[in-house]
């Protein structure tokens, strides 16, 4: 239900909080009061309406916030599906704003968060249907009212079953025409993915040996230079006359004679003697690197080669080994699922038969029990329309078998309601009923008849009592009232017989102030709500005339759903319903 609708800087509504509650909810008011002004900007908060030009004159930002409490877990659910938003952690509270802007752009969030224009057109189909002047209404599309009449029917168990056949149906239809189309390129990738993986497996890829192999041809490379220098350096060090190690050795010798003498010496003449054992091993160990350093033309030949069938591979696939090898083992897996591509086209051919023949069954069944679905809701609605003033009405309901090339995940019909307002003129599919008020009738005969199982938590009728008079209000007034118990139903009407049953009676009014001209919006409770019925039925003149006779609306309309007898309806009550 909507709990609370705040309505700030739109149009000439400086700023109204309106408090809603459960049942039925009635606005009145003079004409050009505002009254639709309300029902405007719920439809600007839903996204159903454009803002533009609605702004306040004079002012930056407008808004439009409305609290609702979404009790239904289905609803919940599909509200976080589309906007990605928790709602049942908020308890099912659901915070709606929608800010407009002088620039002409305007920003939507729920519960806080930022979502899309497209987002909240998606939550206002589940939170609130709109009847009346504008055409965005839930019933009004063809594919809404293959829902209701499925929903009348308690054929969703049926229609699921269906849907799942279908989907997996279509899914398998799709990957074969997939497959069979890309038959000749599956061909291709997979002979390509075999050269690839021969040529990378050939190449026999190791990261370590890469690394060996590069050390190694820089050492082959550098061969003769090495040698020259690594000889040069161990002459100098051990083999030349006057080499660095005699020299070592002498000094040593002179260091540890000195220290016998002084034996504050002992440590440097320790040091020199270490350093030239150091030395001395070290040209040692420069003599066998020498005599390993033998030159294999052969070898040279034999790394560069290796290391330029690396590299070419390397080249052509990725820089490193590592990378190469994990492409390696992507195109395996490929070559698996190319491989497996025309297992699965046999496997799935042997599934179409036997699914298209279940579907078929299931769509001819949804559809029977379809057809016998309409016979049942059509005249239910022709006698609520009846009772609602429209005796002349007829209602139908078109069911069309499609071909099967033609199903849709819905099954195997396309439908339409039709509507007859006048005699002779022949049946209109319901979104072309131009006017608003028999619209609005034919929306509350519908979800009256349809009210216990409708998901739509809150109902909103504009231009219901459109030329309606008193006798047929009071009819009207009931229908709404028992189509309240189901759901919270907001009402404009000029009508006391309507307003009478409301269960909240909100009042428009519209205030100059100064140079500034505001609607405020003010529940009618005790007292006041009798003065504005008598206003709603004598004008201005209030007598006690009038003031009785709006009590006995009131009276009357609680009796009936108290389910007392109303008071005896007194002479002047009955000269106001002759009246009207």
């Amino acid at each position: 239900m909507l709990r609370e609708l705040h309505i700030s800087n739109l149009a000439v509504i400086a700023d109204a909080r309106i408090e809603l509650h459960r049942g039925l909810n009635c606005f009145t008011g003079a004409t050009g009061a505002g009254k639709s002004l309300v029902i405007g900007a719920v439809e600007v908060l839903l996204g159903l309406r454009s803002p533009a030009e609605m702004l306040r004159a004079g002012v930056d930002e407008g808004r439009v916030s409305g609290v609702f409490d979404v009790a239904a877990k289905e609803t919940q659910r599909e509200i976080e599906r589309v906007t990605d938003i928790a709602v049942v952690a908020e308890g099912g509270e659901l915070l709606l704003t929608r800010r407009l802007y002088a620039s002409g752009r305007s920003s939507v969030s729920l519960n806080g968060n930022p979502i899309t224009l497209g987002m909240l057109k998606q939550v206002a189909d589940l939170l609130i249907d709109v009847h009346g002047q504008h055409d965005h209404q839930y019933l009004l599309k063809p594919s809404n009212q293959l829902d209701v009449l499925d929903q009348f029917g308690e054929l969703w168990p049926l229609r699921q079953q269906y849907r799942d056949v279908f989907d997996r149906l279509q899914a398998i239809k799709s990957r074969l025409a997939e497959l069979s189309t890309n038959r000749t390129l599956r061909e291709q990738q997979l002979e390509l993915y075999r050269f690839q993986a021969e040529e990378i497996d050939g190449a026999a890829l190791d990261a370590d040996e890469y690394t060996e192999l590069g050390a190694r041809a820089s050492v082959l490379k550098n061969l003769e230079k090495i040698k020259k220098d690594a000889s040069s350096v161990h002459g100098a060090l051990y083999e030349a006359d006057g080499s660095v190690l005699e020299r070592l050795k002498m000094m040593a010798a002179v260091l540890s004679e000195l220290s016998e003498v002084d034996p504050g010496a002992k440590p440097i003449a320790g040091a020199v003697r270490d350093a030239t054992l150091q030395l001395e091993e070290a040209a040692f160990d420069l003599s066998r690197y020498l005599d390993k350093l033998d030159l294999d033309p052969g070898e040279l030949v034999e790394v560069e080669d290796r290391l330029n069938t690396v590299n070419r591979i390397l080249n052509k696939y990725n820089d490193t080994v590592q990378d190469t090898l994990a492409y390696r083992a992507e195109i395996a897996q490929k070559i698996e699922e190319l491989e497996n591509a025309s297992e699965d086209l046999s496997t799935m051919n042997q599934e179409v038969a036997p699914l298209t023949k279940r579907l078929t069954e299931l769509g001819n069944e949804l559809s029977a029990k379809r057809q016998g679905a309409a016979k049942r809701l059509f005249p239910q609605v022709e006698k609520a329309l009846a009772e609602l003033g429209m005796e002349k009405a007829r209602f139908s309901i078109s069911v069309s078998h499609l071909a099967a090339e033609a199903a849709s995940a819905s099954g195997f019909d396309a439908l339409e309601f039709l509507v007859q307002t006048n005699p002779g003129q022949p049946p209109q599919p319901l979104r072309k009923i131009a006017s608003g008020g028999e619209l609005s009738r034919i929306m509350l005969a519908l979800k009256g008849i349809l009210a216990s199982s409708d998901r739509i938590s809150v109902l909103v009728f504009d231009e219901i009592d459109a030329n309606v008079g008193g006798r047929l209000g009071s009819v009207i007034g009931s229908k709404l009232r028992s189509l309240a118990t189901h759901h919270q139903v907001l009402c404009i009407t000029h009508l006391p017989q309507i307003a009478s049953y409301a269960d909240r009676h909100l009042t428009v009014r519209k205030e100059v102030i100064g140079n500034q001209t505001t609607t405020t919006v003010r529940p009618m409770e005790g007292d006041v709500r009798l003065q504005e019925l008598a206003e709603m039925i004598g004008g201005h003149r209030i007598t006690d005339t009038t003031r009785a006779q709006a009590r006995e609306l009131l009276e009357a309309a609680q009796a009936e759903f108290k389910k007392e007898p109303p008071r005896k309806e007194t002479k002047t009550a009955r000269k106001t319903k002759a009246a009207s």
